[in-house]
């Protein structure tokens, strides 16, 4: 396995390999790998010939309270764990190459971002959509992996790259949870045990709301209020929203449409922010 941490490098290892014929897997993350990445890795690697993992804590997509500096890093384990899946590149590089001082030009993405997690964190989305498209222009990848779980991230990526035509093909993995439901996340971490017994009402309120959804009901405005109604029992938690929506366009749905419809969620718990969907 190879760990590239210069642009220039990374950008000719991925001519090279696209010289060579090879099929190249990406799969962006900010490191702290746990089983949701691992499951992307493993998609790459069915789908490709060589899988490059970026590890990188991006510090333009972090508004100005948020967790960057506190944010876990974990470089050792992650490097084992790219190891043992058979990574065979880590982009790891710096801040400083990535976003130079001197760096001011940003890509914006005007609709899909524009609500949910784009209206309580307003800068958010144009990190990301920055970072991936210098991702995507440095590693050049036939196909590009990203989790369910961050689900308006999803149909942002999906439209700047339709919309610009950048040649990479997006794969969405499912979201993985642990044994107990709780969609796996790097900020599961931070939570206490208290914290996590109330966290554990997201899932539970998200399946409940796909039960309602398969014992026949269709109005959004039934399955919003069950969900807030479950998560405004436990005192931990403050809704910061709960919407269902077009799973492309993020646009809030009358009724439910089968596979097209998802439900989605973002809280406090305490201190912590998590976010959590479920498709219908």
């Amino acid at each position: 396995m190879q760990v590239i941490e210069s642009i220039e490098e990374m950008q000719t290892v991925a001519m090279q390999l696209r010289f060579g014929g090879h099929l190249i897997g990406l799969v962006p993350t900010m490191g702290n790998l746990h089983d949701g990445h691992i499951s992307l890795i493993k998609q790459a690697k069915e789908k490709s010939d060589k899988v490059i993992v970026t590890i990188f804590v991006n510090p333009k997509q972090f508004g100005p309270s948020e967790d960057f500096a506190e944010y876990p890093r974990t470089w050792k384990e992650d490097l084992k764990k790219c190891e043992d899946n058979g990574v065979d590149i880590i982009f790891h590089p710096s801040a400083e190459a990535m976003f130079p001082k001197d760096f001011s030009t940003y890509l914006n993405e005007e609709t899909v971002s524009e609500v949910m997690c784009g209206i309580s964190r307003p800068s958010h989305f144009k990190g990301v959509t920055t970072v991936c498209l210098k991702l995507f222009n440095l590693v050049r990848p036939d196909f590009s992996f990203f989790g369910q779980k961050d689900a308006q991230q999803c149909a942002v990526i999906k439209k700047i790259v339709r919309d610009l035509n950048i040649p990479t093909e997006i794969k969405i993995g499912e979201t993985i949870r642990e044994p107990d439901g709780l969609a796996l996340s790097s900020r599961n971490q931070y939570l206490t045990k208290l914290q996590r017994e109330d966290a554990l009402s997201i899932s539970k309120a998200l399946t409940k709301a796909k039960d309602l959804v398969d014992s026949g009901i269709k109005s959004t405005d039934r399955i919003i209020a069950e969900i807030i109604h479950m998560l405004s029992q436990k005192r931990r938690i403050r809704i910061i929203y709960v919407q269902v929506v077009d799973r492309e366009t993020m646009q809030a749905a009358k009724t439910v449409l089968q596979n097209q419809t998802i439900a989605c969620v973002a809280v406090w718990v305490d201190d912590v922010r998590l976010i959590d969907n479920i498709v219908f």
